[in-house]
């Protein structure tokens, strides 16, 4: 990694065991409030990961009760007199797509990202969970689309497109128009989480998905993250299919298939 623990202004990053990487949204009086300053360090997260092969898989969690409450509505960024409204054009380059591209990067990175979610996930907190490839969190947890609740359309950061594809439309389409909060047992139930457990074993918990997951190739890991990326929208099984094909003859003439079937062979 070009930046180590500590050297970014609103992150902490650790590589916590060989190839897994775990980093902490580290702004805990504002809740995790996601502001220029943390887009900047996620942007140098990213570029560094996705020059590196080191860290195989990403967990995002957040410093203390919460994991975070979405965009610092306070920051001099989004201040309703600055230059960034003086109109449409200037809001969208400045603001809207500068935090949208925090959700694609977390998509373009070749790692896998586990969210530990540890508490409240609201607006772009909860968006960068809806990012994510795995998610857990602790029974303090709690998930709001709040966009609704003030005066914006429930479709921000990627939410109306990986919302439906989680959890169905219907549920989807309660939780964007509500903007109500969906407790950790309700998410667990909707499938919008995989496990929910103690927060005192939450990052544990994530933990144990990065270690099986980076006992696996570094090609296996990256082409599944594409591909699952890839298919969700495919034009077609047959489309589906194409990209698997291509993928698994890459992974087979990559030097780990025939080493990794040996088990597989009787004496």
């Amino acid at each position: 990694m070009s930046r180590k623990m500590g050297e970014f202004r609103t992150l902490l990053f650790e590589e916590v065991e060989q190839h897994i990487g775990v980093v902490t949204m580290n702004r805990s009086d504002q809740l995790n409030a996601i502001n220029l300053a943390m887009l900047e360090d996620f942007e140098e997260l990213f570029h560094s990961l996705s020059q590196d092969d080191a860290i195989r898989v990403l967990v995002i969690t957040g410093a203390g009760r919460g994991f975070s409450s979405g965009a610092d509505l306070n920051d001099a960024v989004i201040h309703k007199d600055t230059d960034a409204f003086a109109d449409p054009e200037r809001f969208l380059k400045i603001v809207q797509e500068r935090y949208a591209s925090l959700i694609l990067g977390m998509r373009k990175i070749p790692q896998p990202i586990i969210a530990a979610v540890n508490g409240p996930a609201a607006g772009g907190g909860f968006a960068m969970v809806l990012a994510s490839d795995i998610r857990v969190a602790s029974p303090e947890a709690y998930f709001v689309a709040s966009f609704i609740n003030i005066g914006l359309s429930g479709g921000e950061l990627g939410c109306s497109y990986f919302l439906p594809r989680l959890v169905g439309l219907s549920h989807a389409s309660d939780i964007l128009y509500t903007g109500r909060k969906v407790r950790a047992d309700e998410a667990e139930r909707m499938g919008l989480v995989s496990k929910v457990v103690p927060r005192e074993v939450l990052m544990e918990a994530a933990l144990s998905y990065a270690k099986m997951m980076v006992s696996k190739s570094v090609g296996g890991l990256k082409l599944t993250k594409r591909v699952l990326e890839e298919n969700l929208h495919a034009s077609s099984l047959q489309s589906a299919v194409n990209l698997e094909n291509r993928n698994q003859t890459v992974m087979v003439f990559s030097g780990e298939f025939f080493k990794l079937i040996q088990s597989f062979y009787k004496g």
